[in-house]
């Protein structure tokens, strides 16, 4: 199952493989195709918050949050300019982190899509 995993879903990290894997053991083969083409569609890449991090560092700040769907931290983050630069360092810091909870929420919305079916 990791090799499909691996295969159909791009710079997947190392952490988030394991919980798919977990989180996809019980599935068979039709409903794990199509739990895997709803998750990558879904999924964010450490790259993409990492950049929206560094954008709201010398831009507008809550870039990351709004893109996680964060979207009250991402208001509060543009108003106090990323909580005086500080809540934008830290999430610079811990974009992997950020970028694993969102997946993980996408990974949960897209299961049970998966379980409707």
């Amino acid at each position: 199952m990791s090799t499909n995993l691996i295969a159909l879903i791009p710079s997947i990290e190392p952490d988030e493989l394991a919980y798919l894997q977990a989180f996809t053991k019980d599935l068979s083969e039709d409903k794990l195709h199509l739990f895997i083409s709803l998750y990558n569609n879904k999924r964010k890449k450490t790259d993409t918050i990492l950049i929206c991090c560094l954008l709201g560092f010398v831009g507008a700040a809550g870039i990351q949050r709004f893109v996680t769907g964060q979207v009250g931290m991402g208001i509060l983050y543009f108003f106090t300019g990323g909580l005086c630069l500080i809540g934008t360092i830290v999430d610079i810091i811990n974009h992997k982190s950020l970028t694993f909870e969102y997946n993980q929420k996408m990974a949960m919305e897209s299961m049970g899509m998966v379980k409707g079916f």
